[in-house]
Parts: C-alpha cells; structure tokens; sequence
C-alpha cells in the first residue's frame, strides 16, 4: 500500500510535493538549491571559545546562511540551565561511583547541545532523546528523579512519554529516529502544530535505521528537525573511521533535506540555529538535520576507559572550549550576568543535586518477577517458562538462608 503524505492533494507523488517546497524554501532565502541544501562553508559559530561575539555579530557571511543573535532572556535561561546540567552531570556521575545507579551515559562538555534542544521547541513540539541526553529531558521539564530511575532499572522509562512530550531515553542505537518521524507523520496527517525534534550522535549516522527515518522524513516532507551531536566517538571509534563525507551535515543532501553545521559549545549559535530549523520545520519546509560539532568530556559510559582511545592533549583542547565558561564570560562582558545571579542559578542547580540525592538515595525494593512483565501483551510460553525456573531459583535461595540461618542460631545458642 502506498503512503500518502499530503491528503489534500492526491495522486501527487510525495517527493514532487517535497520537491515543491524546497523551491518555494529557496525562493524565500533568495539563493540557489545547492545553497538551500548544503551546510555552511564554516559552521556556524556566534560566541568564540573566549567568550567574544564574533565580530559579524549576526553571524554568516553566506546567503541564507545568516542568523540573528538570540534575545536577552533566552541566552540568560539557557546559561541558567548550563550551570544546572553541569551539576546535574557531575552528582550523577558521582551516584555512580557510590553505587546509587547501576550506569549513567554523561554529557558533560555537551550541555549547550542539550539546552538548546530543549529550549527550541515550542509545548506542543516532541523531542525524542538519546540514552545522553537527560539533561535536555530535565531542560524540557521532566522530573529529574523520575529521569534517572531509567538508569536505575527502578521502571519501564521513568515518566510518562504523553505526558511531557518527551520520547523514553532509548539505549538501542538510533531507534528514537523512526519513533520520531513516526510521530511527526501521524501530526502531519491530523493536521497538527507539531514539530518532532530527533535527537542522536554521530555513532547513529551509521545505522540503517538513520538512513530510514531521513529518508522517509524527506519522501513525506515530515516536520523533523535531525540534530546530531557530533561528540568525535562512537563510544571508542573515532568519526573518521565512521564517516568520511566532508560533514555529518553533508548526508542530509542526499536525502533532499538542508543540513547545518554549527558550533556545538556555542549555546549561543545552537538557539539561533535550532530556532530557525524548528520554525521552517512548522512552516512546512520539510525536514532539516543539524549537526552539532561538540566533545565527550568524559567516558562513554561508567564502564569506558577513554584514556585507552584518546589523547590527554586532545581531551585538553577541547577543555578550552567549554561551553559553560564561555557563555559565562559572554553574559558578564555583556553586562546580563553579575555575582547576585551566578549565586542564584548555582544554588538552583544544588537544588536539583540535592533533590537527586535524596529521591535515588533509597534501595528500591524491586520485585524480581518485575523482569517478566509488560514485555508482551499477553506473555508467551517461553517467558511464562523463565518465570517459572525463576521462582524456583528464589524458593532455594529463600530456603538456603532460613537453613543457614537456623544453623548460626542454634550454634549461639548455649
């Protein structure tokens, strides 16, 4: 059966109708289709690793390329979510290490890519996150202990995906994608306000189902914005034994969608871009993907040992470029941050630590045959089987202990 992405006008193939708005997209920019769909000659950067405007101020030299600088309040709220998503990152970090939860995937050194994404998206928009992402699911107004219990394994995800229009953080590589076009597909065919923001790393680009969701996203001219953090590993393999196209935004042409490349520790130039890919997105351009060139500063995971596939100097080099620093260094030169606040939003911050402290400080008291159920509707033979051999397992474990227990009390008693 043949899907139709746009019911008011049948029998028009979906990739004339996608091929239509991309002209009337070139059309409003004023600039040719390879300009439309290829990424800047040099990504977009707004705030330099110093903390200085760039001296364009409104960055881009090149036709439809220019960006207007964020307002004031918006670049205030995004530095206000930095400085808590950094220390979001590092008390889950250090829950870890006390044994409070099981992993946690850190996005320390990529915070700015995760407000933005928050930030960027209107309330009736859905963002469809990463396992790294969690700080961008807090951003976006997630509970932050009901977040972490997904690392935890305390429930099926944590909170409510219809709720909060928040897609479950996936560990399966890249599955969020078809999730995501998915949902701004059903939105286009009930003729709904929403834009779907597809979120994944660089490791992503190689699987087949990134290459599925652009596709489709492109053929059905779904409202999808793909943002890429580009963080230069996938777990331990380096982005030039992944790739070799001049720019994980370059893929995007392939597919007939614009891609962008920008700065991803300028939260500056994130909003800036993110908010006009969104706003496109809504107006019915299509699917846009933008790649977020940032750093891992951090492992991969708990688990990971970076220092086997990567260079103190190299981690060093991108230290310079942290985007919790420079966006600080901008606000204050700026005259939009001074002592009085920084204390303010750094007290919010140990707010939110605190509050992970206390609600992941409890052992969960987790009924094992909890492993067994809500996999299947209606449980299978082979699960129903497992359950079974489980219980048997717990009856001997239960029965040794009373056993042994009954021994150590007999032998106290005189």
């Amino acid at each position: 059966m043949m899907l139709s992405a746009d019911r008011t006008v049948p029998g028009t193939p979906p990739a004339e109708r996608a091929g239509d708005a991309v002209s009337t997209a070139v059309k409003k920019f004023g600039i040719s289709v390879e300009d439309y769909l290829l990424p800047a000659r040099s990504q977009i950067q707004m705030v330099d690793p110093d903390g200085l405007l760039n001296a364009m101020g409104e960055q881009g030299a090149e036709a439809g390329h220019e960006y207007p600088l964020p307002g004031d309040a918006q670049l205030v709220a995004a530095y206000q979510q930095l400085v808590v998503g950094r220390r979001v990152n590092d008390q889950n970090s250090a829950l870890v290490r006390q044994g409070r939860m099981a992993v946690y995937p850190s996005s320390h050194g990529q915070e700015a890519c995760q407000v933005a994404a928050a930030l960027c998206l209107a309330p009736g928009d859905w963002m469809f996150p990463t396992y790294r992402d969690s700080v961008a699911v807090m951003a976006r107004g997630v509970d932050p202990v009901q977040t972490m219990t997904l690392f935890r394994g305390d429930w099926h995800g944590g909170y409510d995906p219809a709720k909060h229009k928040v897609g479950i953080q996936c560990t399966p590589l890249t599955t969020q994608l078809l999730h995501a076009v998915g949902v701004a597909h059903a939105a286009k065919l009930r003729g709904e306000d929403t834009v779907v923001l597809a979120m994944c790393g660089d490791g992503a680009t190689s699987e087949g189902d990134f290459h599925e969701a652009l596709n489709f996203a492109a053929v059905f001219h779904l409202p999808v914005v793909f943002f890429v953090q580009n963080n230069k590993y996938a777990i331990s393999v380096p982005l030039a034994h992944q790739s070799v196209a001049p720019s994980l935004a370059h893929k995007a042409v392939g597919y007939g969608m614009p891609g962008e490349r920008v700065d991803g520790n300028d939260v500056v130039a994130l909003l800036a871009v993110l908010d006009r890919a969104v706003k496109l997105a809504r107006e019915g351009s299509g699917p846009l993907l933008v790649e977020a060139n940032t750093y891992r500063m951090q492992a991969h995971t708990n688990a990971d040992d970076a220092t086997r596939y990567r260079a103190d100097s190299e981690v060093a080099e991108w230290l310079a470029k942290d985007p919790l620093t420079r966006m600080r260094t901008y606000l204050t030169g700026r005259g939009l941050l001074d002592d009085s606040l920084e204390a303010q939003f750094a007290a919010e911050a140990e707010s939110v630590a605190t509050q992970l402290r206390e609600g992941l400080g409890q052992d969960v008291p987790v009924d094992p045959h909890e492993l067994f159920r809500h996999v299947f509707a209606t449980p299978t033979a082979q699960l129903n089987e497992q359950a079974a051999l489980l219980a048997d397992e717990l009856t001997r474990d239960q029965a040794a202990k009373d056993t042994a227990q009954d021994a150590a009390t007999k032998e106290a008693t005189p």
